[in-house]
């Protein structure tokens, strides 16, 4: 049944193609009007707020815990994406979790090149830390290149000696820029995501930079001493092998880590998770983790 309505999904899509030639901001126009189109959950309650570096949108649910925080980094190839179109997994996320979500929006690229999104990712984590949220009660969540920043985030506190959040959970994620998995350098059977658009958002965020720094290609990171990580992942996924490489490193490192691929899905279907039932399997199961790990 999630096959057949994933398939209408991307039927769907494929009507509705981006516009040609446009600039960035004209992307971001497009893909904030697709996604708009898609109902949040019900009762929450969605805030605009400052959270340091940039704005973004702090969701609570009706009688959630405010005390209880997810940090949310939305996907986009670091090139689009903001807290609008991320609406549909935050505020789930927040249904189900029983817990605040804020998603950062944080600078994109190609006007913000690297490291830009991977500084305002940190110190969104350390505007929480400042402002009474307490480091058991803080998980970082990510897609796409979201789960990147979520992962780079969790990272770089370590190192910092900042207290470790409670959780990170990963959905799709875009870790190994560089593209050495086999799934990157395979024909995979991925109707979202193909070399040619993980290229373009390659440079157009880092240029010619070292794509095998772990600043910004957690892929290469030390895992040691990370907080318990759960990572989502379709059969059909380009980044495929991303995930599967990173919970395998993190499990040797002694990280309490978990992988689940989803059988038939494509890169970031939770995004549809209002029409499709493994989208709001996913959510619920990452809420699941985080409430479990949150103090």
């Amino acid at each position: 049944m999630s096959k057949q309505q994933l398939a209408a999904i991307l039927e769907m899509s494929a009507q509705n193609p981006p516009p040609a030639n446009a600039t960035p901001a004209e992307m971001r126009t497009w893909i904030e009007g697709v996604a708009g189109q898609l109902p949040a959950a019900e009762n929450v309650q969605i805030e605009h707020v400052n959270c340091g570096p940039c704005d973004g949108e702090l969701i609570l649910p009706a009688g959630g815990d405010a005390s209880r925080l997810i940090i949310l980094y939305h996907g986009g190839g670091f090139f689009f994406g903001s807290s609008r179109t991320h609406r549909v997994i935050a505020s789930n996320l927040a249904r189900a979790a029983g817990s605040a979500v804020l998603t950062p929006d944080y600078r994109l690229a190609p006007e913000n090149p690297a490291p830009a999104a991977h500084d305002d990712a940190f110190a969104v984590y350390q505007w929480a830390l400042k402002h009474g949220y307490a480091s058991g009660k803080v998980a970082l969540h990510g897609d796409s290149s979201g789960g990147n920043l979520a992962l780079a985030t969790a990272v770089r506190a370590r190192d910092a000696g900042l207290p470790r959040p409670a959780a990170v959970t990963l959905m799709s994620p875009w870790l190994d820029v560089a593209r050495e998995g086999a799934s990157h350098q395979g024909t995979p059977d991925d109707p979202v995501v193909s070399n040619e658009i993980l290229e373009l958002f390659t440079v157009r965020y880092l240029g010619d930079g070292d794509r095998k720094s772990p600043s910004v290609t957690p892929f290469y990171a030390d895992f040691s001493g990370l907080p318990p990580t759960l990572v989502h992942v379709g059969t059909r996924e380009r980044l495929h092998d991303d995930s599967v490489t990173v919970v395998a490193r993190m499990k040797a490192a002694g990280v309490a880590a978990d992988l689940k691929v989803f059988d038939g899905m494509s890169h970031n279907w939770q995004l549809y998770a209002p029409m499709l039932d493994e989208g709001m399997a996913s959510i619920e199961e990452c809420a699941a983790f985080i409430k479990a790990h949150q103090a």
